[in-house]
């Protein structure tokens, strides 16, 4: 059978980083050393480095394909099988074969050449990877279509990562190395921009450590290393279920935020007898606090805590392990050392932390003994006992004489153990000294007396009586744990359905209560919040107007924690009333942990709720604010340009020829619309500020609103090159506010643009969001100062409105801000300021847009 042949993978975080120029690189290497190396696959895109290192590799001859009309080269899988290399070389792991190739996609043609035993050396980018192809959207808001599943990636035998700083690529680019000139401009500020390279190369990096830790792993499995290797931190905080583990979690919390990249993780070791141990309750916040600190809650089952404590941290990789100092007595502490002691003499080179808190000083609370059996079986018990020892004793009596006395003992044992059996240990307790009394009175020397005459025949009853003392115990012992075990496992079926019902609803809190409801077959379940102007006091249990219904399922809910059959306080502001019967003692910790998971997702409802009804708010401020900052900028403007033109034209000692006063009334009239179309801002702002009036976000297309903005720029405007896909979608926005902010942005980059370099706009869609960027060639501004560009300018003139880039910029970022978009200066390439407006975009529209804009749009790049 042919052994099948190794993958090397070389992955990177975007196009441009090397990978094919590594892979070939790779292959004259093995080349050189006398390996049969083949080219099935390269896509040099145009760049020369890449294409001259294709010259002295053997190249497969790709395969040509038909579709629809059109000729498609793919690689040839066919020819590369018979020819059965040593090493392959196959670009493009995660590319989509034509329709009417062997395989669908090029990475099961990979698996195909491995089967065949050939070695293959592929390439595949960080974005193409299933898992990660929801994360590259939202990063870079575009959606990749060929991807690679995960495991085909993992399964390589060797994955080197090929890494390039964001700034070093985008030098790259633009020297032309990666993409052809005309398209630079647009790559750099789409999908290459600093911060999606960034992230794109921190997913990148945090994929191969996941991937080198799977390998360590497997390594320390196959050689048997069970000890520590402190490649990475990571905290192992032990939680008991008491009350302190609140203080382990948040102590544990800051040890591991003194490394960075340190895991933090909690365990609870559950008994191994089925028994329950943690209270469920706290438990339960204690999981809540540890995700909300970016922690992983996990749960183990053993029999012996420090064992199954150690082997949890030692098959993590742990460093340091927390826990809470013991609660344990003095006296218990000479007799068993305790989970800490042992725990800190076997844990090795993991470093373990002993954490005093508030617990420790008051000891273990004392576990009620309460009995396994019910109330009828003890019933049962004594009547057997009534019953039975007086027929037993008559008919030893009738025997009179014909047994000895060890086995008149052996029978009144018999009896007891019966009645053990049958009640449990009261009873038995009773029947073993009614039995020790009836044989001392009947069967032992001298009779009819509860005297004894021989020290043997005292030892053989006393002895009877510890037995059958000894017995009744275990038998009852071993009935309670019995029960308990069932219990709990029956908790534990009830919080695993409450949590599946909970993460399947919408809506968390009424089903976790509706949950409680049936759980417990209560009527009526309630969740109460105290109001906010009440102080937390004892004799709140009946005052009606202290509390408010948060949250109610089955019948009438209850208005105070009175009305109801029970209720469990989560803290001092909310608790959960239960109606229908009161609650046994032995289901409360099962309440409890109702009700801590539902005052989370009550605080969680509030939240949200308080960010819905802030939002609006927000949006109003920023219009207001921004709109009334830029009233003297932009007033000035048209009323300068009107006052200047209608004092020529009054002038009574200045003759204009008609044409001379038709451009000085055209002016005025233009000066006047825009001071007409302000005003109408300032109008709808007051509005807005009264609550009389909203946003007016409307479906309108950017082949609409450019023009109307450069309009705006009169003659200077008509020197805007633009770039507007047609197929571009509508977008949500208010047409007024986002004309004004195209014209602030326009009016800038026109100011600070050279003559030979007119300003640029251009639009793209990515992930349901259309970007618009208004691209200039000028002097630029320093990073360190984009933020001091968009301050509001002032009326008093404490500013300089004549130089500086910040013209109107507030305006402009208030109002874009407002429609739920975002406005981002960065850099242009080869010296410049590019401005980035991005808006929500529209279902895909369904006609084009109107053809005498986009005649408009092409005279104008046509006269640039």
């Amino acid at each position: 059978m042919t052994a099948r042949g190794q993958l090397r993978v070389y992955l990177g975080a975007a196009p441009g980083v090397g990978k094919t120029y590594k892979m070939l690189d790779e292959g004259h290497r093995r080349a050189a050393r006398g390996t049969d190396v083949v080219v099935g696959y390269v896509e040099c895109h145009g760049r020369t480095h890449t294409e001259a290192l294709v010259e002295g590799l053997d190249v497969i001859g790709r395969r040509t394909i038909n579709y629809r009309g059109a000729a498609f080269t793919e690689m040839d899988l066919d020819a590369v099988l018979a020819r059965r290399p040593e090493v392959a070389l196959v670009d493009e792991m995660a590319h989509t074969n034509v329709p009417g190739s062997r395989n669908a996609k090029r990475w099961q043609d990979i698996q195909a050449l491995l089967d065949a035993g050939i070695t293959v050396i592929t390439t595949v980018n960080i974005q193409h990877l299933e898992s990660l192809n929801d994360v590259v959207q939202q990063i870079t808001g575009i959606p990749q279509r060929e991807t690679v599943p995960d495991a085909v990636v993992r399964q390589a035998d060797q994955i080197e990562l090929v890494d390039m700083t964001p700034e070093a690529l985008r030098r790259r680019m633009a020297h032309g190395n990666v993409y052809a000139p005309e398209k630079i401009d647009a790559a750099l500020g789409n999908y290459f921009r600093v911060g999606n390279l960034t992230a794109l190369r921190e997913l990148a990096l945090l994929w191969v450590a996941d991937k080198v830790d799977e390998q360590l792993d497997r390594y320390r499995a196959e050689h048997h290393i069970t000890g520590t290797w402190e490649t990475r931190e990571r905290v192992v905080v032990a939680l008991t279920g008491g009350a302190e583990g609140e203080t382990l979690i948040r102590r544990a919390a800051r040890i591991a935020a003194r490394t960075k990249g340190a895991d933090l993780l909690g365990v609870h070791v559950a008994r191994n007898d089925g028994l329950a141990g943690g209270d469920p309750a706290h438990l339960a916040r204690q999981r809540t606090l540890l995700e909300s600190l970016s922690g992983e809650y996990h749960q183990v089952v053993g029999g012996d805590v420090p064992t199954a404590l150690l082997d949890f941290a030692r098959g993590v990789n742990a460093t340091q392990l927390v826990l809470g100092a013991s609660r344990r007595g003095r006296v218990a502490q000479i007799f068993s050392r305790g989970v800490g002691v042992t725990t800190t003499a076997e844990s090795g080179s993991i470093d373990v932390h002993l954490v005093t808190h508030e617990e420790a000083r008051k000891g273990r609370r004392p576990v009620a003994v309460t009995g396994g059996l019910t109330a009828r079986r003890r019933l049962a018990g004594f009547v057997v006992a009534a019953l039975g020892l007086p027929l037993l004793t008559a008919a030893l009596i009738a025997l009179d004489g014909n047994l000895s006395l060890p086995s008149d003992i052996l029978l009144y044992l018999g009896a007891v153990v019966a009645v053990a059996l049958v009640g449990g240990l009261y009873p038995a307790l009773l029947a073993a000294v009614a039995a020790f009394l009836l044989l001392n009175w009947y069967f032992v020397p001298p009779v009819h007396r509860f005297t004894v005459a021989e020290r043997e025949n005292l030892l053989a009853l006393v002895m009877f009586l510890a037995v059958a003392a000894a017995v009744s115990a275990v038998v009852d012992l071993a009935a309670r744990r019995t029960r308990e075990a069932a219990r709990a496992r029956a908790e534990a079926e009830t919080l695993s359905t409450v949590a599946g019902s909970v993460l399947r609803g919408s809506r968390p809190l009424p089903a976790l209560l509706d949950q409680l409801r049936e759980t417990f077959q209560l009527t009526g379940v309630t969740l109460l919040e105290r109001r906010d102007n009440i102080p937390p006091g004892p004799n709140l249990q009946h005052e009606q107007s202290a509390w408010r219904v948060a949250a109610a399922v089955g019948d009438q809910p209850c208005l105070t924690p009175a009305q109801g059959h029970a209720d469990v306080a989560v803290d001092d502001q909310v608790s959960l009333v239960l109606r229908g019967h009161p609650l046994a003692a032995q289901d409360r910790r099962v309440v409890e942990a109702f009700a801590a998971q539902a005052a989370v997702a009550l605080r969680q409802e509030r939240l949200e709720e308080r960010a819905a009804a802030v939002e609006p708010l927000t949006e109003v401020d920023k219009v207001r604010t921004a709109l009334l900052s830029a009233v003297s900028h932009d007033l000035r403007t048209p009323l300068a340009s009107a006052k200047a033109a209608i004092d020529s034209l009054c002038a009574p000692d200045v003759e204009f020829s008609a044409t001379d006063r038709y451009e000085l009334l055209d002016t005025a009239q233009e000066s006047v619309n825009r001071l007409t179309r302000l005003v109408e801002n300032l109008l709808d702002m007051s509005r807005i500020q009264a609550g009389a009036l909203g946003m007016n976000p409307q479906l309108i297309s950017l082949a609409d609103a450019i023009p109307r903005a450069i309009d705006d720029l009169a003659e200077s405007g008509r020197a805007v090159r633009i770039q507007v896909p047609d197929e571009l979608p509508e977008i949500h926005a208010d047409p007024a506010l986002l004309e004004r902010a195209l014209v602030n942005l326009l009016g800038n980059a026109l100011q600070y643009s050279p003559p030979d370099r007119p300003p640029l706009v251009t639009a793209s869609e990515h992930g349901g969001r259309v970007e618009v960027r208004v691209v200039d060639h000028g002097p630029g501004v320093p990073a360190g100062d984009w933020d001091r560009i968009f301050l509001p300018f002032q009326r008093l003139g404490d500013r300089d409105n004549t130089t500086g880039v910040g013209l109107g910029l507030a305006l402009s970022r208030g109002v874009i801000e407002a429609m739920g978009g975002t406005l981002e200066p960065e850099a242009t390439p080869g010296g410049g300021l590019t401005m980035t407006i991005s808006l929500p975009a529209a279902e895909p529209a369904e006609q084009a847009a109107d053809p005498a804009i986009l005649d408009r749009i092409d005279h104008w790049q046509g006269t640039t």
